[in-house]
């Protein structure tokens, strides 16, 4: 209360920054005790090709493999790489740290999709190295990796079948000592809305499972929301059937 009684005034700021609060804080507990929204795990694009919108990966720890036959060595090591110039390099790193090895052979996948791949033999007889270790990756339906397998000769050929053996099962044995994890393909959105709206905006969001990137509060509220690919659509469709009620004709507020 005020002097003489009055009541006192929350601006607009302070209370669209409330309800952001409360939306937070909301979701965090939340977390524990509800299951993760709906979602498709695949988005259909205008030619009809469909992308999934989650894929698997290997954690940021480096997963080491080891192989040996007929006195040759194999010593694999899986990587987490999101470009093909990291991938580079730490090839690059192995060959100097092993440069009495033989062979350097890898493989990658890169992208959601594996959308930029590479296998190299270094030497060996064609695809007996970096295509078996491509294999693995592909059994273990894994994107954004990197192996690589470094042979140390043992003074015994092992034949295409055995090189194919030997630097699959490096491969697979690098994987086993990887951590698996899932990734999702994200969308950004840019929501303009008023502060009447703040309510059933946060509401939409949570329900499709976005998270809010950025907010900015002035006149108007607007935030960009990080949100799963196969609840875009969804979510922006609600969005702007909220904002259609607030524009009154006009085109101030819904998704920029």
């Amino acid at each position: 209360m005020l002097a003489g009684g009055g009541m006192s005034m929350v601006t607009n700021d302070a209370a669209c920054r409330y309800a952001v609060k409360y939306f937070l804080m909301s979701r965090k507990n939340k977390k524990n005790n509800e299951t993760k929204p709906a979602s498709a795990d695949a988005v259909s694009l205008s030619d009809g090709h469909v992308l999934k919108d989650n894929y698997k990966t290997v954690s940021s720890v480096t997963g080491e493999g080891f192989f040996s036959d007929r006195r040759s060595r194999f010593l694999a090591f899986a990587h987490h790489v999101t470009t093909v110039g990291e991938a580079m390099e730490i090839i690059a790193g192995y060959r100097k740290k092993y440069f009495d090895a033989r062979h350097c052979c890898y493989a990658y996948a890169i992208g959601p999709e594996r959308e930029q791949t590479r296998i190299n033999d270094d030497g060996e007889p064609s695809s007996t190295a970096g295509k078996p270790i491509y294999g693995q990756i592909l059994s273990h339906e894994l994107s954004d990796i990197l192996i690589v397998v470094v042979r140390y000769y043992g003074g015994i050929n092992l034949g295409t079948p055995g090189l194919i053996n030997a630097y699959r099962m490096a491969a697979s044995d690098a994987i086993e000592h990887c951590q698996i994890v899932e990734q999702f393909v994200t969308d950004e959105i840019v929501y303009c809305f008023s502060y009447p709206m703040m309510s059933q905006t946060m509401k939409i969001i949570s329900d499709n499972g976005g998270e809010i990137k950025e907010r900015n509060f002035t006149d108007n509220c607007k935030v960009t929301v990080v949100v799963r690919a196969g609840n875009t659509e969804k979510l922006k469709r609600e969005l702007n059937k909220l904002a259609d009620i607030y524009n009154k004709g006009g085109s101030l507020y819904g998704v920029k």
